[in-house]
């Protein structure tokens, strides 16, 4: 199996040295192969959101690598960490974080114009993207007059609008109720599926993660 993402010895804490001092990661390690989908199992406060920062690169760690794709990342400039975050990463919140002004296509649209793609084909991609979930009618509708489900579904669209290789998921459904949350994550995995992504979901639902090819686990720090 090749390996998409690898998290080797990961540390992190916070305070080192003080009575207050906190151990969030001690020797966190995972591998994620190409196409497979990972649950990330953890109470809140075991420092999961913290794992995924520095999986996608957007927080380091104080010792330990990230590799991506075969890229260790552990010494790189934070111009090639952006670069590989616009290239490789594609992120998901609890909360969809769409951008207000901008309709449901425009918000897929700008992170693929950032990225260099004309916007004709950006476009396309938009329209392709919003169908697959069951949004295409809505392309034109600003964030405010969609549901909760719809719009997560359009933050699923942006986080694979420039076609990444791994998705970083944190609570995706966490926001919405059973029903909608069912369905909605029905929607991700479909394109997760179809387009081959590999994944690591950390979620609170044991009913998700157990549609997913892989459980983990945060105790004490580390991942089992």
């Amino acid at each position: 199996m090749n390996e998409m993402l690898v998290l080797d010895g990961l540390q992190k804490g916070y305070n080192p040295g003080r009575p207050n001092a906190i151990t969030v990661l001690d020797g966190a390690s995972l591998t994620v192969g190409a196409g497979e989908v990972v649950a990330l199992v953890a109470p809140s406060g075991a420092g999961k959101s913290t794992l995924l920062h520095i999986a996608g690169l957007l927080d380091t760690a104080d010792a330990g690598r990230v590799l991506i794709g075969g890229t260790d990342y552990a010494g790189k400039s934070d111009r090639a960490r952006t670069e590989a975050r616009r290239r490789d990463v594609g992120f998901i919140y609890q909360f969809h974080h769409l951008l207000p002004e901008f309709t449901a296509a425009e918000n897929i649209i700008l992170p693929q114009l950032a990225n260099g793609v004309v916007r004709k084909d950006a476009e396309a991609r938009a329209a392709e993207l919003l169908a697959h979930v069951g949004v295409g009618h809505r392309g034109d509708h600003r964030p405010a007059a969609m549901s909760g489900g719809e719009q997560q579904r359009v933050a699923f669209c942006r986080a694979l609008a420039n076609r990444p290789k791994l998705l970083l998921a944190d609570e995706p459904t966490g926001n919405l109720d059973p029903t909608t949350s069912d369905r909605v994550f029905d929607a991700l995995m479909t394109l997760v599926r179809e387009t081959g992504l590999s994944a690591l979901i950390a979620t609170h639902n044991l009913a998700l993660a157990e549609r997913m090819d892989r459980t983990v686990r945060m105790e004490g720090g580390k991942l089992v």
